[in-house]
């Protein structure tokens, strides 16, 4: 929904917070929060949108996300199961000075190269991962130990990229937040009918041209692109049930078979029918 500032607390008994997370048909959450946060990707594959990155994650995606960089959860949009493993923790977690002694140079640094977004890869991703499935089971100090290992390995590596230039700067107000959650809530309740431009530019209370590079500022996507997206999305659910192409096709809101198979392919690379046999 809009980009809201995700209120977290650590667990209880921990310096910082710790969640398995499990969706099925997440909406739409652009967010940022004060916290710093680690994210492996245990199942499930998508679209990345951090900051002004956008692009695709896959399982097995380990990330490093610094203090109030805006992001979506990764949950929507994917079909089928999404599971994740996260960390979360403020700078100070284990204090004011953590970071300023001697031996955190160098998680000071990863700390730093944070604030753009980092994805790891390789062996790097690989023990990561590892290591963040078994903090699941562990008791609350063993995690704040493997917790330290796994900045030592992040710190330490150069399988990494930087997910947004350094030059890159993310201003987001209050009214965009506002603004973007008024345009995605009307999507939402409105997609499997024909939608006026000029309906959504008046939802956001902006001209159509202005909504036009508005949208494609804040989303990297044009508007018609990311509704057709959201109804390619929408028919891949319905294509898990028994429904037929056709009832699939105007349930997610396109008015004709051969535009959903175009614009569905353009999306997903292959046709409806295609994707259905995938799934049998």
């Amino acid at each position: 929904m809009r980009i809201e500032y995700e209120k977290i607390a650590p667990d209880t008994g921990s310096s910082f917070k710790m969640i398995h997370w499990k969706s099925k048909d997440d909406r739409f959450f652009w967010h940022q929060h004060p916290e710093f946060e680690i994210i492996y990707v245990r199942k499930g594959s998508g679209k990345l949108h951090i900051g002004n990155h956008l692009g695709k994650y896959e399982e097995g995606e380990v990330m490093f996300i610094g203090p109030n960089l805006p992001h979506t959860g990764l949950g929507y949009g994917v079909i089928g199961e999404h599971e994740e493993i996260i960390i979360q923790l403020k700078e100070d977690f284990l204090g004011p000075g953590f970071l300023e002694a001697p031996e955190m140079a160098d998680v000071k640094k990863l700390f730093e190269r944070s604030s753009h977004g980092i994805s790891f890869k390789g062996n790097t991703r690989k023990t990561v991962a590892e290591k963040m499935d078994k903090m699941i089971q562990l008791s609350n100090f063993e995690r704040l130990v493997e917790l330290l290992s796994i900045f030592k390995i992040l710190s330490a590596t150069s399988e990494y990229s930087i997910l947004n230039s350094g030059d890159n700067k993310f201003d987001y107000r209050h009214q965009d937040e506002e603004r973007i959650n008024r345009i995605y809530t009307f999507v939402e309740n409105n997609f499997q009918n024909p939608i006026d431009i000029q309906k959504v530019a008046e939802v956001a209370n902006l001209t159509v041209p202005s909504f036009c590079r508005y949208f494609k500022k804040m989303t990297h996507m044009t508007f018609t692109d990311f509704i057709n997206e959201f109804r390619v999305n929408n028919a891949c659910k319905l294509l898990m049930e028994d429904k037929t192409i056709s009832d699939v096709c105007f349930e997610s809101g396109f008015n004709n078979i051969s535009h959903f198979n175009k614009t569905f392919k353009t999306f997903k690379g292959q046709s409806p029918r295609e994707f259905r046999k995938e799934l049998i």
